[in-house]
């Protein structure tokens, strides 16, 4: 474990840094951690460094609770970048993880060699959708919601024959500290990066899975049909978090993009 003071507050972050050329940087989704991605970088290590953090509110990360939008989270990664010297990037984002990658790109489009857009989109649900969980999870609590977000994450066929690791993520979202979530979910609300996405020059693959119930197959496609040359890819069998359900689906996918 590494852990990094960024902006006035603690980052956690993992860096395999092997001296190979290409560098791949992850964010994760709202109410996950970098164990997300585990099993993706467990291969992909062998084809470049890797950068995993837990972004602000989440995993072993501070708490700040002065978060004040997406912007807040993209300083985090910029500076993250900057204090390791990475110069240039995969960027990898899922979710909400996706959507500060789009913001990154017209900050530092100059650091980002290629774009993976993960089950994410320009604007993601609406501003009933967010304050009504927001105000669920503030007087219940993340057990409240939790096992409909399972449902969402997760594809039917990996909640029948993967009950265990079901379980075990569910504890990763109900462990995630209650104002680290909301002001994550209100960043995710007050975001519309629609000309952002339109702006991006970077060469992206948006990728979806086809049960994904947060960000569905038709949503991801609209992101992709605003990026102009961008690629779309279905993972089947996969819900909103590919790397955890589909693991070497996404790996494929993303080793036949860089290369």
């Amino acid at each position: 474990m590494e852990f990094i003071n960024i902006n006035g507050h603690v980052i956690h972050f993992h860096w395999r840094h092997t001296r190979k050329e290409r560098t791949f940087v992850f964010i994760n989704s709202l109410g996950t951690d970098l164990r997300i991605w585990i099993e993706v970088v467990q291969v992909l290590q062998e084809w470049g460094n890797v950068l995993l953090f837990d972004k602000r509110g989440h995993g072993l990360s501070d708490v700040v609770p002065d978060t004040s939008g997406l912007d807040d989270f993209a300083d985090d990664v910029e500076a993250l970048l900057h204090e390791l010297q990475i110069e240039k990037c995969i960027l990898v984002g899922l979710s909400v993880g996706g959507m500060i990658a789009q913001v990154l790109t017209q900050r530092i489009p100059e650091k980002i060699e290629k774009l993976v857009l993960c089950d994410t989109r320009h604007k993601i649900g609406n501003a009933q959708i967010w304050n009504d969980r927001i105000k669920a999870v503030e007087k219940e609590g993340l057990l409240r919601i939790a096992d409909g977000v399972m449902q969402r994450w997760f594809s039917q066929k990996f909640r029948d024959e993967q009950k265990t690791k079901v379980a075990g993520y569910q504890n990763m979202l109900e462990r995630t500290p209650t104002p680290g979530y909301t002001k994550t979910c209100e960043a995710i609300r007050d975001a519309d990066l629609t000309e952002i996405a339109r702006a991006i020059k970077i060469p992206t693959i948006c990728i979806v899975g086809s049960e994904d119930k947060s960000t569905p197959v038709e949503e991801v496609r609209n992101l992709h049909e605003l990026i102009k040359g961008s690629r779309f890819e279905i993972i089947p069998d996969s819900g909103h978090i590919p790397p955890v359900d589909n693991p070497q689906a996404l790996i494929e996918l993303i080793l036949d993009f860089i290369q």
